[in-house]
């Protein structure tokens, strides 16, 4: 009996061993490669960098994902991630607002923020008077014509003390802000400063700058941000978590270690810049977090008061719910 005892026990110590085994192995090599498509807004460039660290790095991986980079479509990133096509993409919160109403209101939202602040704003040539919105007036500023862009203008001109009506609007055409200004095709140009600002310092160009943030903090709005479907998110939603882990790890990597970063990002796409993805990676590296508790955070005082500033100024038809188009709850 004391023989058949022993044996008993040691038995179950083996299957105990073995499940611990199973179960180690099952956290670290996932047995199953879930597939995951990602969408950018445009070509590569240092507000994606997260992205392909974690990728180099192994951190997809690692979480049993296999991540597939992709160029957007003509219709960009939000139609892509609707379709089911993509799992994850890249858009912007002013421009997601009309696709979150209405009757074609697609079903997407927001699950990160890249960058902690708006760093967008309007660069001019320097001394030349247009280092507050006032500035503008009598000067050719390039539009898209976006009804939210112009809206903004105005908002900021005439909260200086300038005429809207005297700043003269003429199309965007513009592929490269430094030689625009340089050749003064265009007197002023909205520009996101950590990737065009920082172009315009690497090429000597002396500029005058102003951020919409600074001017009002309802444009503190979040841009850009990752984007992911709602079917998936409600179908998936361990996948979704374990890309987010892994994602963030990758832009707290950008931030701490900017120089490998930028070596990174390189090594990925070797057609850009190597000077201008360092210095507009070492300038980013103090945005992806900023001062948020965490990589990726959405204020939704701060998401919802933009949206509400939409609706007040007659912008989105039908109004934006509060608290539509954003999620922070795949977050690690």
């Amino acid at each position: 009996m004391k023989k058949i005892w022993m044996l008993g026990l040691a038995g179950a110590a083996a299957l105990t061993m073995a499940a611990c085994g199973l179960k180690e192995t099952g956290e670290n090599e996932p047995t199953e490669t879930k597939k995951i498509t990602f969408v950018l807004d445009w070509t590569p460039n240092t507000n994606h960098t997260g992205l392909y660290v974690a990728r180099e790095k192994g951190y997809f991986s690692q979480a049993g994902l296999e991540v597939e980079i992709v160029q957007p479509p003509e219709g960009g990133a939000e139609v892509l991630v609707a379709s089911g096509k993509a799992q994850f993409g890249i858009g912007f919160q002013d421009t997601l607002a009309p696709a979150l109403v209405g009757d074609g209101a697609l079903p997407i939202q927001a699950v990160a923020a890249i960058l902690q602040h708006n760093t967008s704003g309007i660069v001019s040539r320097k001394g030349e008077g247009m280092e507050t919105p006032k500035g503008l007036e009598g000067k050719k500023y390039a539009t898209w014509e976006s009804p939210v862009e112009l809206a903004t203008l105005q908002n900021v001109v005439e909260g200086d003390g300038g005429d809207f009506d005297k700043v003269e609007l003429i199309p965007n055409t513009v592929t490269d802000e430094v030689s625009a200004l340089k050749n003064r095709s265009v007197d002023a140009i909205w520009i996101f400063y950590g990737w065009a600002g920082v172009k315009t310092e690497l090429e000597a160009l002396e500029t005058d700058y102003f951020a919409f943030s600074d001017l009002n903090p309802v444009f503190d709005y979040y841009t850009p941000v990752v984007i992911a479907g709602n079917e998936f998110l409600e179908e998936e939603p361990d996948t979704a978590k374990a890309f987010l882990a892994a994602l963030s790890k990758g832009y707290e990597d950008a931030a701490d270690n900017p120089e490998e970063a930028a070596d990174i990002l390189c090594r990925a796409v070797p057609e850009l810049d190597e000077e201008l993805v360092l210095a507009s990676q070492k300038y980013l590296s103090s945005q992806y977090k900023a001062d948020a508790s965490r990589w990726g955070y959405m204020d939704p005082k701060r998401w919802n008061g933009f949206y509400s500033w939409l609706n007040d100024n007659g912008l989105s038809n039908p109004a934006l719910p509060e608290n539509i188009g954003f999620t922070n709850d795949y977050l690690p």
